[in-house]
């Protein structure tokens, strides 16, 4: 249908041959597939590691990043802890017009409140007990590029305030200092339910619908169960070659057992399960 509206039978005579429709179509189906499959060679080029997307799940996330990379707006990735989401903003970033760029990840989790600001949007010296040099924040160091903020819900109120100046003005205010403009495409991240949170006061609402141009849901391992067997297959042929034991085989087995386990922790834990065995 999509193909239709975009005009590729206009070719073909009036009324269609059924045939001939047939073709088209079928056509149009292995020109998507090229794609997909190129977009995906592509992505693992610039990330260095595989992707793996043999279920309709992970195809559709790879399509939706193949076309909205080049557009340069805001992208949140939903998804639980492990589902890939960075990998995702990686390629993301590696398709767009900014890939030359650099691609800067802050991760909102893992800095306290009261250092976030300073390492989001830099510092001067003598701005705060310790800071005994100025220095750049994530903002700063992503100018022309990407910044991929993951952990977006765990911004502190007040934080989510500045991010929220920063998204719609372009201009970042390091602490005691200046305000200066940035040109910086977000990209942000979480495993909440940021509506959810809207509704209870703990994320703001005008914040949320800036970072929510584009959505792009990572589906949890547990939903794409035709990616287990490549993905630890992948894993076991990585961490052979890392540990030096050379080719190593999985006894069917132990594949059916790890393509019936739930994977709580997804992608992530598939990674340490086989890094372990």
């Amino acid at each position: 249908v999509a193909a239709m509206k975009a005009g590729a039978f206009d070719y073909l005579p009036k009324p269609f041959d059924p045939e001939e429709l047939v073709l088209a179509v079928k056509r149009a189906a292995e020109t998507r597939k090229l794609r997909l499959e190129n977009a995906r060679l592509r992505t693992e080029t610039s990330v260095g590691r595989a992707i793996v997307a043999e279920s309709a799940a992970m195809k559709r996330v790879l399509d939706l990043v193949a076309r909205v990379a080049p557009k340069d707006v805001t992208v949140l990735f939903l998804g639980e802890s492990g589902s890939g989401k960075e990998v995702m903003a990686a390629a993301l970033h590696a398709h767009s017009r900014r890939a030359d760029k650099p691609f800067v990840r802050f991760n909102a989790a893992a800095i306290p409140g009261e250092l976030a600001e300073a390492e989001l949007f830099g510092h001067v010296k003598g701005a705060f007990t310790g800071a005994i040099a100025s220095r750049q924040g994530y903002f700063q160091a992503a100018n022309g590029g990407t910044l991929f903020i993951d952990e977006v819900g765990e911004l502190a109120a007040p934080l989510q305030a500045k991010l929220l100046r920063a998204i719609q003005s372009g201009e970042v205010q390091a602490v005691g200092g200046r305000a200066e403009h940035v040109d910086v495409r977000l990209v942000a991240a979480t495993n909440r339910d940021l509506a959810a949170d809207v509704k209870a006061g703990r994320f703001r609402e005008d914040l949320y619908y800036r970072l929510d141009v584009v959505t792009i849901r990572m589906p949890p391992l547990r939903e794409r169960p035709e990616d287990i067997e490549p993905l630890v297959r992948t894993f076991a042929r990585v961490y052979a070659e890392r540990y030096g034991m050379g080719g190593v085989e999985l006894e069917p087995a132990l594949v059916d057992a790890l393509r019936k386990h739930a994977w709580p922790g997804n992608v992530r834990e598939g990674e340490n399960t086989i890094a372990r065995l």
